[in-house]
């Protein structure tokens, strides 16, 4: 049987506590009495029934369903094969994040004086000296997307400062320039969900598009957050008659920060807001922070531009630092990535990994040190592809036992109790609140999904109707039908599971 101790914390997991400390949770002990091989096997045989449903005849499933209780495999498919895992790569990077800098990880953002200051003037630079940070927006922020800006020029403004006399100067050297993942589709670029990557960021390093009907035939009113010309909007949004289906798009000229915002707008309908990436995030973060400095009074007289256009070479031992930034808890981060599959956060991180283990953030070096904790753990990291760190790439390729070991191996580490809390709960939040409602798997699944083209999976942790702990891995490729069916026969297996009983 399970100790009553355990029993207790896994109660109080599945009431949503956030602050278990993981040292006090003890180990699982295998139970005679609980084991029927007859039950079992029947499990079995209805799960193989749900995968061989005729709508995936040509598509490939490969599941791994596994107890944390016994060890025992309660059913495997294809458990060893090749699988695109979309964001369920989200796993692999979030926990090697909690396991190789803690949950407790704080990105640091600093600010300096490249000169002196005289009464109420700075003579020379402001350097802005980016660690990854991904934080610096409204999310993070009491939904008040200059916060963080306002709060730096506060300080300067304590300082005495009226004004700047050089430039605003952005070290993003910590990252490598490229932002774009391997493998990522071009046509996806306009779009938040592949935000670039950059050691400096700003809102996710994207626009906010707010779009409200005007008169019918007229163009839509357009505005954007944050007020910036660093962006151009080409405004065609039309306004339709009252029960037009509204249906709006962007796109933004490669290399480019014109973007095009097109299609149509009920008459009668709300604000509609949309997103559209930047390109050269730091730049653009840069411009924000000028203007925002504008704004609170102080007259920047130089312009705003990275380190490399510069050609500088900063010795910060010999600079002024005006303030450290530091951002929320990693937890925290990692919370917002895996409930609501963020791949911005999780390519920033990726790139922190590689930046904090082996001194620059790159996708080579965050994949080199999450392939060697991998082995470190028993699992075989030679025998996969890491082309990122979100999922967002067709590249990755892994195996359902890999994710249930990945799974196992985080059940029985003193991060679980934080790494559970960051995943969706079946019938409550995150990408999972809308499935498995009304049912026992309701608050008791927690699971990271993944969703690209022809490409579903959903792997995470479920408790039986014994109350036993079981991790799943389930993934499918190569569907052609509604992706719904797919999430249909997921939830399925997750249903039997949490009714799934040993007791005769």
């Amino acid at each position: 049987m399970l100790t009553k101790k355990t029993l207790f914390f896994v109660s109080l997991f599945l009431c949503g506590l956030n602050n278990i400390e993981a040292q006090n949770i003890q180990q699982p002990q295998t139970s005679a009495t609980k084991f029927s091989s007859s039950r079992v096997a029947e499990f079995w045989q209805q799960i193989e029934d749900i995968f061989n449903d005729p709508n995936f005849s040509s598509s490939n499933w490969g599941v791994v369903i596994k107890s944390l209780e016994t060890g025992e495999y309660l059913y495997k498919r294809n458990e060893d094969k090749f699988f695109i895992p979309a964001s369920n790569m989200k796993l692999f990077t979030t926990s090697a994040g909690m396991l190789l800098l803690g949950r407790n990880y704080r990105y640091k953002t600093n600010l300096y004086i490249n000169g002196s200051i005289e009464g109420s003037i700075l003579k020379g630079d402001l350097i802005l000296q980016g660690t990854g940070d991904p934080t610096n927006s409204e999310r993070f922020n009491s939904e008040d997307i200059y916060k963080v800006y306002n709060d730096w020029a506060d300080t300067l403004i304590a300082r005495g400062i009226e004004e700047i006399t050089g430039n605003i100067i952005g070290d993003d050297k910590d990252f490598e320039e490229n932002g774009y993942g391997a493998g990522w589709a071009c046509d996806y670029e306009s779009y938040w969900y592949s935000a670039p990557t950059s050691a400096i960021s700003f809102n996710e390093n994207c626009v906010d598009i707010i779009v409200r009907p005007s008169d019918i035939g007229k163009n839509a009113y357009i505005s954007i957050l944050p007020d910036t010309r660093y962006v151009t909007i080409i405004n065609k949004v039309v306004t339709a008659p009252k029960g037009t289906v509204t249906d709006i798009d962007v796109y933004r000229d490669r290399g480019t920060n014109v973007i095009t915002v097109f299609g149509k707008i009920s008459i009668d309908s709300d604000e509609i807001k949309t997103y559209a990436t930047v390109t050269n995030p730091t730049q653009y973060s840069l411009i924000v922070l000028k203007d925002v400095l504008k704004k609170k009074g102080i007259n920047v007289k130089g312009y705003a531009a990275n380190i490399e256009d510069e050609n500088l070479t900063l010795d910060y031992a010999k600079l002024t630092k005006i303030l450290t930034h530091l951002s929320v808890p990693l937890s925290e981060i990692i919370k917002v990535t895996n409930k609501n599959s963020y791949n911005f956060y999780a390519e920033q991180l990726l790139k922190t990994i590689g930046l904090e283990k082996y001194g620059f953030g790159s996708v080579d070096n965050g994949v080199k040190a999450i392939k060697k904790l991998l082995r470190e753990i028993g699992i075989n990291s030679e025998n996969m592809i890491i082309a990122d760190g979100s999922g967002l790439s067709r590249l990755n390729l892994v195996t359902p036992r890999q994710i249930a070991d990945l799974l196992n191996y985080i059940y029985r580490h003193n991060i679980f109790p934080t790494f559970y809390q960051t995943l969706p709960i079946a019938g409550v939040d995150g990408s999972l609140a809308l499935r498995m409602t009304r049912s026992k798997a309701e608050n008791n699944v927690r699971a990271k999904t993944g969703y690209l083209g022809g490409v579903r999976s959903m792997c995470g942790y479920v408790f039986t109707a014994d109350n036993e702990p079981v991790c799943f891995s389930i993934i499918v490729n190569n569907f052609i039908v509604p992706a719904t069916l797919a999430d249909n026969l997921q939830d399925l297996v997750c249903l039997r599971l949490a009714n799934f009983s040993r007791k005769q």
